[in-house]
């Protein structure tokens, strides 16, 4: 995840249960997938509705986000709806998602931003209609647009990473090549700042010698990291947006036998990439938990709905850095432990 690319206005099909909605509703944990743009929904009449609308539904994040909602609700008894665009970035799409959630009669939507200042316009339509909105993972521009963020702390996140690496490297005079996200987008903002943060340097120092966004797709940061070593062949340390991006690098990497010599950080933890840590392709990521944030989302829910409480701020659902090469005075966990945790 990446979680984010460019942001565009294609729109998804809309959510909602009337028949002249574009989607397909089924029953939550009937074992039917919606599509790209479709919905589900679980139970009958009476029971609290939630919506969820996450940015992809094919994004392993997302996947895991989906069965984290899909299970609170059923131990709720509640009924979830769900929506997902049809590619990482259509805000029009997640616009229309809310407008008919809204119609539909959800208590409260979770939703997983594409685009961080468009969406607020109709976060606060669903709001002044007393519905709980929720931010999962990416955080609304401005924050308090939503009722409550339940996510990682992507800040800390690039931090640890950017910790790691400036111990790993020991001394050794740096050459980096970050690897983004795309302009504006909340996540990759963040997190590129925590690395810079924790490997000690600014915006702008000499020993950034690349920087090209990737959307947080594997191929993209396959070509973007080709470009990089165009650019500056002495490159020896890559931060990464995701790990999709930072298997894109590697790729590129092996390909001029620079492999073994080059070091690569990442953010994300999924199961693919953990498996990259463990295998050496990866020195080391900061783990994050999508389950857990959509489960504590719908217990928010619930909650509201039975008491009227809202949750409210920020509740941060935690970090790890994972790596199988620990560095002095960098507090990390092993592979072990990132393969027991992970997702995807």
């Amino acid at each position: 995840m990446s979680r984010s690319t460019r942001m565009s206005r294609s729109a998804l099909g809309a959510v909602a249960v009337t028949a002249i909605s574009a989607l397909t509703l089924t029953a939550c944990g009937s074992g039917s997938g919606s599509g790209s743009g479709s919905a589900s929904a679980g139970g009958g009449s009476g029971q609290v509705k939630v919506g969820l609308i996450t940015k992809t539904d094919t994004n392993p994040f997302f996947v895991k986000m989906k069965e984290g909602a899909e299970k609170s609700a059923k131990e709720h008894g509640a009924q979830l709806l769900t929506a997902a665009g049809k590619f990482d970035g259509d805000n029009a799409g997640q616009v229309t998602a809310i407008e008919n959630m809204v119609a539909s009669g959800v208590k409260g939507i979770l939703v997983t931003p594409s685009d961080s200042k468009a969406i607020v316009p109709a976060i606060q339509k669903a709001r002044a209609k007393g519905v709980l909105v929720i931010a999962l993972d990416t955080p609304t521009d401005p924050q308090s647009a939503a009722d409550a963020l339940f996510a990682t702390d992507n800040l800390h996140a690039g931090e640890l990473i950017g910790e790691y690496a400036k111990a790993a490297m020991k001394g050794k005079a740096a050459k980096i090549a970050t690897l983004d996200l795309a302009p504006g987008v909340s996540v990759g903002v963040q997190r590129h700042d925590g690395f810079l943060k924790g490997f000690g340097i600014g915006a702008g120092d000499k020993s950034i010698v690349c920087s090209q966004d990737t959307g947080g797709d594997q191929a993209k940061g396959q070509t973007a990291m080709e470009n990089c070593l165009q650019k500056n062949p002495g490159i020896n340390l890559v931060y990464t947006i995701n790990e999709p991006a930072a298997l894109g690098a590697y790729t590129a990497l092996k390909a001029k036998g620079r492999e073994k010599d080059v070091l690569i950080v990442s953010v994300d933890g999924g199961c693919t990439g953990t498996r990259a840590v463990k295998d050496g392709k990866i020195a080391a990521t900061s783990q994050q938990y999508p389950l857990k944030m959509a489960a504590q989302g719908v217990d928010a829910v619930v909650t509201y709905a039975k008491s009227g409480k809202k949750a409210s701020g920020y509740t941060d659902t935690g970090v790890t850095l994972v790596t199988d090469k620990a560095q002095a005075g960098v507090t990390s966990k092993d592979t072990g432990f990132g393969l027991k945790n992970c997702w995807g």
